[in-house]
């Protein structure tokens, strides 16, 4: 890995700074909310009472959008406390495995991205499942 060649400017630091955070933020808010409103009903509440199998199942999937949508929501939350890191650290822009500039075009659709976007392809194509194994 090469020496970190970051070509951002300290303002467009700081504007990613504030987006990451402010991104960060809403998503706490979400996740609070979420568990409030989960531990507050009760699922056959939502769907009118005791019911039968049929409503049963429905709110057993409503925890599980509900059990999806926090999972997601913790993972990003993970991706940003990551780039805050690297902010910190004088090493946001900077790709984690080759050490280049991660172009502002990418950082501006995705704040939180931590490869450029050839090794970030060449990582998912190492990733994705082999058509033949089914992995």
């Amino acid at each position: 890995m090469t020496s970190p060649e970051n070509s951002l400017t300290p303002e467009q630091i700081t504007h990613f700074a504030r987006r990451i955070d402010a991104r960060k933020n809403l998503l706490l808010d979400e996740i609070r909310q979420v568990l409030a409103r989960s531990s507050n009903e009760h699922y056959a509440d939502l769907l009118g009472g005791a019911g039968d199998s049929g409503d049963a199942a429905a709110a057993s999937l409503l925890r599980d959008i509900t059990e999806a949508e926090i999972i997601r929501d913790v993972g990003e939350v993970r991706d940003i406390v990551a780039a805050e890191q690297r902010l910190a650290a004088g090493e946001y822009g900077v790709c984690i495995d080759c050490g280049s500039a991660i172009r502002y075009k990418r950082l501006d659709a995705y704040p939180t991205a931590k490869r450029c976007l050839a090794c970030q392809e060449r990582r998912e194509k190492l990733q994705a499942p082999s058509p033949y194994t089914g992995r």
